[in-house]
């Protein structure tokens, strides 16, 4: 396996104590790695340009840490990090999601605070937008199945009505026909129909 990392990162820092704990630590190669400046090799892997990231020993790319430690907990036989069922499980997930949204803050916090304030933020749109138009390429050529078959179909969906709602005037669907095939059909379905942006 490869993780690709920082060592000043929080999600970094969580998935190798996972790696650990679940005695995996040795069978994963460490690839130092700034996101910031959206390295080839990074790209290769998470399109997000974003830390960490981690290529299985299979070859599957998986990024975002509960991602990467649910997978790594699926891996060995040290007893699981993430209960199986009941009150456990969703307490486990809450902290998690809590800690998560923690350490967001703070990384984005940090960041804001080491730059002039209206260099940085034009630095920071034009990266997002950069990650956006990258994820919509790598969607494009690997569309979510027809309907809405599972969580990512419906995360998906619900991306590409934000877009709309926020960002109308970029036109993703002009230079991104498969993808917007695919959320033309799902946009008619229960769920999404009913939860759409304010006019």
């Amino acid at each position: 396996m490869k993780l690709f990392y920082s060592p000043t990162s929080p999600f970094v820092r969580k998935v190798v104590v996972c790696a650990m704990i679940r005695g995996l630590d040795s069978r994963i190669e460490r690839i130092r790695t700034d996101a910031h400046t959206s390295p080839p090799i990074l790209l290769a892997v998470n399109p997000l340009s974003k830390v960490p990231a981690l290529l299985t020993e299979d070859g599957v790319a998986l990024f975002d840490s509960p991602l990467i430690c649910e997978y790594l907990d699926s891996v060995g036989e040290e007893p699981p990090l993430f209960p199986g069922h009941g009150a456990s499980r969703w307490v486990a997930l809450r902290h998690q999601a809590l800690a998560d949204g923690m350490m967001d803050a703070a990384v984005l916090a940090r960041g804001e605070s080491l730059r002039p304030q209206e260099a940085a933020r034009q630095a920071n749109i034009e990266r997002q937008k950069a990650a956006v138009t990258r994820a919509l390429a790598m969607l494009e050529e690997h569309p979510p199945a027809d309907g809405l078959r599972d969580i990512g179909g419906v995360t998906v969906a619900c991306a590409l009505g934000y877009l709309d709602f926020r960002y109308a005037d970029d036109a993703w669907r002009d230079h991104h026909p498969r993808l917007a095939h695919w959320f033309e059909g799902v946009s008619a379905l229960p769920g999404i129909a009913e939860t759409g942006p304010p006019a």
